[in-house]
């Protein structure tokens, strides 16, 4: 083996349960036909439940994780189920076709929405491939068209509080599928550091929200949207909205994703659209302006390493009816064998990575997830048919023992 072929698949769920036949047969759509199926399947979740399922966690998600293994299922056929994480409403989950190759893992996450809750955020994870360390990270940060410099912050805050542990379990929807391939792993290099790491790849993949403007659209934009008939040199093409990409700026400037890079964009934007119609023009809605929220990027193999990356494919696949987003693909190749120590003190950002680790990570997520499981038991309560019942028996259970202990006492 002289490359780990990689398929990395980034989607918005919009809170919505993915419907397997729907998503299945297009997760591949970003690798090359003429290469076999990738040895890692790597899926980045944003918005992968409502909140209080994300929120509360465990069995909760466990049916929203089970459709996605239903869809990887009639892509992959043949790749097991490595692991599977969230923070908060975004999730990461790994496919491998030969597991065994795997022999670490370290996870991490960080809130970064209010109160740096997960609501919006990004979840890690660390493994040693075939002798090749390899770092994915799913995030999801700040919406709106004027919220550039919070999405830069939001980078900022993931980069400084993303950090690696060892304290890989199987977690309950896990523990039947998966419990032998993680029971197998040894602590590995890595644990301890944040998403830069000296000998590792990295691979980031999400609901980035950058867009193609700072201001909402007047109804006159409307007639500048892009759709599928416009030709290459029309005014309306969507290739014309590209040029005024935040994440594209943002990155020449060196203010966020830093050191990373994205293969040419060639799709149109992923990003906001309505349900589809019968026609086969794009439905936009009409209060965004069309963007290339979802992303995916790498980091380049080191200036002293002679193998590089090679990058295969970067595609749109088709819209699902459940979200507002477009999936989006890349498929890759990554030299096996790990990253050589520098003969230098090379000026690489493995080695000097943008931010330096916030040394109260830690204490800052424990007091972040107790907020989550506050937030997710209200939420569950008013906001789910389940909570409902639950609040509704209670009231009535509590009105008719006031009504027996009345009762009791009249006589």
């Amino acid at each position: 083996m002289a490359n780990i072929s990689l398929c990395l698949v980034t989607f918005n769920c919009a809170r919505t349960l993915v419907q397997a036949r729907q998503f299945g047969p297009h997760i591949l759509d970003a690798f090359p036909q003429h290469v076999p199926t990738p040895d890692i399947l790597v899926i980045s979740l944003q918005e992968i439940a409502p909140i209080a399922y994300s929120f509360l966690g465990g069995s909760f998600l466990t049916p929203y994780f089970d459709a996605i293994r239903e869809a990887v299922k009639l892509a992959a056929k043949g790749h097991a189920h490595v692991i599977s994480r969230n923070l908060g409403m975004t999730a990461i989950m790994i496919f491998a076709k030969d597991p065994s190759n795997i022999s670490s893992i370290q996870t991490a996450g960080v809130g970064v929405g209010v109160q740096e809750l997960g609501n919006k955020g990004a979840v890690g994870i660390r493994l040693l491939y075939s002798e090749t360390q390899l770092t994915f990270v799913a995030a999801h940060i700040a919406p709106m068209e004027h919220a550039m410099l919070r999405r830069n912050e939001d980078w900022r805050n993931i980069v400084k509080r993303l950090v690696f542990t060892n304290n890989v379990r199987a977690t309950r929807d896990e523990q039947d599928e998966d419990v032998p391939l993680l029971q197998g792993l040894q602590h590995g290099d890595g644990s301890g550091l944040g998403m830069y790491s000296p000998r590792s790849h990295l691979f980031v993949a999400g609901d980035l929200n950058y867009r193609v403007s700072e201001t909402k659209p007047k109804e006159s934009d409307f007639e500048k949207f892009p759709q599928p008939t416009d030709k290459a040199d029309n005014q309306n093409h969507f290739m014309r909205l590209l040029k005024n990409d935040q994440l594209l700026q943002q990155l020449k400037l060196g203010n966020t994703l830093h050191g990373l890079s994205e293969a040419e964009i060639k799709f149109p934007p992923t990003y906001k659209l309505l349900a589809p119609n019968s026609s086969s023009d794009w439905n936009w809605a009409r209060h965004r302006w069309p963007s290339w929220c979802d992303r995916i990027l790498y980091l380049e193999s080191p200036v002293w390493m002679q193998k590089k990356i090679r990058v295969h494919k970067y595609e749109v696949l088709p819209q699902l009816a459940t979200s507002d987003h477009r999936p989006v693909g890349l498929s890759l190749s990554v030299p096996v064998g790990a990253i050589p120590k520098p003969p230098n003190q090379e000026d690489d950002i493995r080695l000097h990575p943008p931010f330096e680790i916030d040394p109260d990570w830690k204490s800052r997520r424990v007091i972040a997830r107790k907020k989550e499981i506050a937030v997710g038991i209200v939420a569950y309560l008013i906001l789910t048919w389940e909570g409902n019942t639950i609040v509704l028996a209670t009231i009535l259970g509590s009105i008719g023992s006031w009504l027996i202990i009345q009762s009791l006492l009249a006589v």
